[in-house]
């Protein structure tokens, strides 16, 4: 419950819908008890009454349809103002996870699965926010319904107020109580499954050409049965306490009903309460346990709840690689970038070894040497994404440790071989480097990238759709784009990580000349095994095990 508490301040930002939701939901329940018990006291009194007696038909007949109407719409109207507020609250948590997410992705990208990252991204936040509206709110419901009820029963019933107050008590608040207690561990087992068959199911998305080629997709199979296997014995196990919740429950139930019902005919019998009250006291206790038979099932997901809160509470709290300074410098007007005696290393031997580099402002410098050599590390290090172990970076003279990581980030453009093409139009595409960026700004950017033309072809132009990871266009096109993304930026230093992968040669060099004569008057820091082109770079450096050579 603890974990969920860390979580309050997004739902009371939906306090209002919340409130509306519960009123309605205590309007409904109410609506639904009164009108058994309303039904119940008539149609025994109608039965009752002599032919020679008058019974007036038409009050307690409109109060049966008026308690009808109010309780379908009360429900109707718990739904709408409930799932909207849910709704709202989900849109909340999923900020608030990518805004503390964000920053520490390059710790998180390192130490979770991708699955497991999915998950928490999604199954996790959806679970969490259906807390209040299948849990909290049924409970909260349940228990002023039968506050009320039994104060009518002490008014009009006293003997048997004090067994429904306990057997409804009971089930209210010690069944659930106990079911949180016995089925913790299996919530957590269930969403830890869970999370261990989604993310199965995208290694073997993901993987499934090498593991045909190695012919080992039979054995992922198997294992995958296998996990799928323990999700559904936790999922059986949890609804095993689930169901045997349910069943006190219900048994709680019978015994307040035969217990009003028996004290209630000694009450009968001694003159106490009419038997038209009787029965409509009898049904009016049905009736509220009601509200009862759906917490029961709403407490098997509130301890999914749990699980799922103390998950993206774990990765939410996980330290920052780096931080802001707690008093920034301002950002430099220069962009020289000077390295001194840098050594880095990812916990293990130096990826990066006392490596010493300046780089002028406009100057276009390629780095190119063999995988593991450290070249993307040092592109790392230059965005502050991590921070040297020794040595020190400084940008226009200031070090990257007393800047702002936003105006690091503002002053460099990334062009990576991983950078997307997102399902959206061209123009949705291109204004991610520039937002504020007009038309002739596009069309710009797009000719400095050579292609300017192709777009033109198109015929929604800068509208066109590029599918899911741009697969609409070529791989060549795709690079164009996203160099043009890049260019459009307003940033003085481009840092390209190799931004030519899955080019042939002819595309390669084709990518080179035109980055030369686009990127004129910004620094260019370009990683590469590609063979660079005569004159299309400055200064051409080898990096083998994490030494400039």
């Amino acid at each position: 419950m603890k974990s969920l508490l860390a979580f309050r301040s997004l739902f009371l930002s939906q306090f209002g819908g919340f409130a509306l939701a519960l009123l309605l939901s205590l309007v409904a329940v109410a609506a639904g008890v009164a009108l058994l018990g309303t039904s119940g006291w008539f149609i025994t009194a109608a039965a009752l009454t002599t032919m020679g007696l008058a019974f007036n038909l038409f009050v307690p007949s409109a109060l049966v349809r008026a308690f009808s109407f109010i309780r379908i719409l009360a429900r109707y109207g718990e739904r709408l103002s409930g799932h909207d507020a849910t709704l709202r609250l989900l849109a909340n948590l999923r900020g608030w996870l990518f805004a503390r997410l964000f920053p520490r992705l390059p710790l998180a990208d390192r130490s979770l699965r991708h699955g497991d990252l999915v998950s928490r991204l999604t199954a996790d936040v959806d679970a969490l926010d259906t807390a209040f509206l299948v849990a909290i709110g049924p409970i909260a419901a349940a228990l002023i319904i039968g506050t009320a009820l039994t104060g009518v029963l002490a008014w009009l019933l006293p003997s048997a107020a004090l067994v429904y107050g306990l057997c409804f008590g009971a089930a209210v608040l010690l069944v659930p109580a106990g079911l949180v207690l016995t089925s913790r561990r299996a919530g957590h087992a269930v969403v830890a499954r869970a999370a261990d068959a989604r993310a199965a199911v995208l290694d073997g998305i993901e993987g499934h050409a090498d593991l045909t080629v190695y012919g080992v997709l039979g054995t992922a199979q198997d294992g995958f049965v296998d996990t799928a296997g323990k999700l559904a014995e936790a999922r059986g196990h949890l609804a095993s306490l689930t169901a045997f919740a349910g069943f006190a429950v219900q048994a709680l139930a019978a015994l307040a009903l035969v217990g009003a019902l028996w004290l209630g005919l000694q009450s009968f019998e001694a003159g106490m309460v009419d038997g038209p009250i009787l029965a409509g006291l009898l049904l009016a206790i049905m009736g509220s346990f009601e509200a009862t038979s759906v917490i029961v099932r709403s407490v098997s997901k509130l301890t999914t709840a749990m699980a799922a809160a103390e998950r993206l509470t774990a990765i939410a709290e996980t330290p920052l690689v780096v931080a802001d300074p707690t008093t920034p410098a301002p950002l430099p007007a220069g962009p020289t970038i000077t390295l001194n005696d840098v050594t880095f290393s990812y916990g293990g031997p130096p990826v990066l070894a006392n490596l010493d580099l300046t780089i002028a402002p406009g100057e276009h410098l390629a780095i190119t040497g063999a995988s593991g050599g450290g070249k993307s590390s040092l592109l790392n290090l230059l965005l502050r994404l991590a921070d040297p172990q020794l040595g020190s970076i400084t940008l226009g003279g200031t070090a990257l440790s007393k800047l702002r990581q936003s105006d690091i980030h503002a002053s460099m453009a990334l062009l990576s071989q991983d950078s997307p093409l997102f399902n959206d139009a061209i123009r949705a595409n291109l204004l991610i480097g520039r937002p504020d960026a007009d038309d002739d700004a596009l069309w710009s950017a797009l000719a400095d990238a050579g292609i300017e033309d192709f777009v033109r072809a198109l015929p929604l132009g800068l509208d066109t759709l590029l599918g899911e990871r741009g697969r609409s266009v070529s791989v060549g096109q795709a690079r164009r784009l996203c160099l043009a993304r890049v260019l459009l930026s307003p940033a003085k230093i481009l840092l390209l990580d190799e931004p030519t992968t899955g080019l042939d040669r002819d595309a390669e060099v084709a990518f080179f000349e035109t980055l030369h004569q686009a990127a004129k008057g910004r620094s260019v820091i370009l990683v590469t095994h590609a063979a660079i082109p005569e004159g299309t770079m400055d200064r051409v450096l080898e990096m083998r095990s994490g030494r400039l050579i």
